[in-house]
């Protein structure tokens, strides 16, 4: 069994999708071992508490990053977390916590990168007039949003779309798309070649 380790900041809506994959059994040998948040009074630290999960706040606010980070990863190999999922996780990972966990970390960001990385990234596809958005979900590096990309589901954008009704239609398909891309890295069917994710043939 896998062991997960979730980082959220918000309302946690892409881990309440990963709980309900493996609820569903959808996703496969996988546990939730942990929820961690850098927000004390994040609602995703609430809905893990009412699954029953352990969950903890780490505040960042006030502290500095190094210390920050290092508690985060105490906690994290004290639960045994094999695999490291950022669930609107508002905080950029620094070099000794990607070392800490060597591709085994993961992100899902609402566009199709290399496409609009960093912040509003629906607000960006939307103003360079893109024509098909989507998500993307990709290994951690020490870059933002620049790991090696796992799995993309795209969206078409349409001509009266706002940034709320592509936001909405865009995070229905992470809630798909974060679980398949942890089955399938979980599996360990893959290799990494100059940059591409590639599965292994059954």
């Amino acid at each position: 069994m896998h062991r997960l380790g979730i980082l959220l900041s918000g309302r946690g809506s892409n881990f309440l999708a990963i709980a309900k994959a493996i609820h569903e059994r959808r996703l496969l040998g996988a546990e939730i071992a942990v929820v961690l948040s850098n927000v004390e009074d994040a609602p995703g630290l609430a809905a893990a508490r009412e699954l029953n999960l352990p969950a903890f706040a780490i505040p960042s606010a006030g502290h500095k990053r190094a210390e920050h980070d290092a508690e985060m990863i105490a906690r994290l190999h004290q639960h045994k977390v094999d695999l490291v999922c950022l669930a609107g996780y508002m905080r950029i990972i620094s070099p000794v916590f990607v070392e800490a966990f060597p591709n085994r970390i993961l992100n899902v960001h609402p566009s199709l990168l290399p496409a609009f990385p960093g912040l509003d990234a629906q607000g960006q596809a939307l103003k360079y007039g893109a024509k098909v958005a989507g998500c993307t979900v990709h290994f951690v590096d020490e870059a933002v949003d620049h790991g090696v990309i796992i799995l993309q589901k795209t969206v078409p954008v349409h001509d009266d779309d706002t940034e709320a009704t592509l936001s909405a239609r865009i995070l229905e398909q992470e809630h798909r798309t974060y679980p398949e891309a942890i089955s399938t890295v979980l599996s360990g069917g893959y290799v990494i070649a100059d940059r591409r994710y590639i599965r292994r043939k059954s």
